[in-house]
């Protein structure tokens, strides 16, 4: 009977995944589409709405879920979340990217981006080697994010075409831009909760619960895009949205979720998923400011390693 009892439980809490998952991808796509729709009508420039709107809407997942999940008393959700979001994202979404269309990138273009994805990963591991991020910490990051904000507006690098292609669907874009957001909420809601009920009836801790099963599913927005943008050979948008999607889950996913509580970072992630991400990023950065270029044979290996690295999460 106890066996039945932890079946169905597992159940119920796969399709409370599945749906947030959904509800993720949904909810991100209309805010995104009818944030730009309204910000184009007071006369924003294209520009900035890349450099926020945009940004933040690919991002909106993972800060849902990460605010949510550390309100809610589970600090190893919300940092899981963030970290293995960034590692999904080089090794998942651009290692996919690679394999359908080599990726080719001036290395000019990225090494400021490259240096301040450099410095926002070692300001998580200041926080994962200390065991807390304290609401004054995600004060400095959030500040940190709105700096970095303002120097892509002023340098005008970002190339803005793309937002184009972000059309409402509705005639009252703000009714569904708050749509949207409500989405987001209920989405993240029952990722959350789903996620925790599964790791109960498995076995398994939170901290890779977040690595994994909500990792993955708040990166399927930068994967939808990315892919999209390999079919069309905009290796542009495929380096600037993984590289503004790392900085900003640090800088602005995990801060808002120390301001809104302070983090408390499990131990954990200092001796098994910091090297990780650390060596991840390390070969990103190397690729940005050095290589130029991702072909598909190292594209392949990335997903092959990612592959690896959610298989040693429940083994470790």
């Amino acid at each position: 009977m106890h066996e039945l009892d932890t079946y169905q439980l597992a159940v119920i809490a796969l399709g409370a995944i599945s749906f947030g998952i959904y509800l993720l991808v949904k909810g991100g796509d209309w805010t995104i589409d009818n944030a730009v729709v309204i910000a184009e009508k007071f006369g924003l420039s294209k520009l900035f709405i890349a450099a926020t709107i945009v940004a933040f809407g690919t991002s909106a997942p993972e800060l849902f879920t990460s605010v949510n999940a550390n309100l809610s008393g589970y600090p190893g959700i919300s940092v899981g979340n963030v970290v293995g979001s960034n590692i999904a994202n080089v090794l998942m979404v651009i290692g996919i990217s690679a394999v359908i269309a080599p990726i080719v990138f001036r290395r000019a273009e990225v090494r400021v981006d490259a240096l301040v994805m450099l410095g926002a990963t070692a300001a998580m591991v200041a926080a994962i080697m200390y065991g807390l991020l304290p609401r004054w910490g995600g004060i400095v990051l959030v500040v940190a994010i709105v700096l970095y904000v303002v120097y892509q507006y002023k340098a005008a690098k970002l190339d803005v075409e793309e937002v184009e292609e972000h059309e409402a669907d509705s005639s009252y874009p703000g009714v569904m831009m708050i749509v949207g957001i409500v989405t987001l909420v209920v989405g993240s809601e029952l990722l959350v909760q789903g996620a925790v009920a599964g790791g109960m009836a498995l076995g398994v801790p939170e901290a890779v619960i977040g690595m994994t099963v909500i990792a993955f599913g708040t990166s399927l927005p930068e994967l939808t895009a990315c892919v999209a943008a390999a079919r069309k050979n905009h290796s542009d948008m495929i380096i600037g949205g993984i590289v503004g999607s790392n900085i900003f889950n640090i800088l602005s996913v995990m801060a808002v979720s120390a301001v809104a509580k302070p983090l408390v970072i499990d131990s954990r992630f200092a001796s098994f998923d910091m090297p990780i991400v650390v060596a991840v990023t390390l070969l990103f950065a190397a690729f940005l400011l050095f290589a130029g270029r991702i072909g598909r044979v190292a594209g392949a290996l990335m997903a092959v390693g990612y592959l690896g690295f959610t298989f040693a999460q429940y083994q470790y």
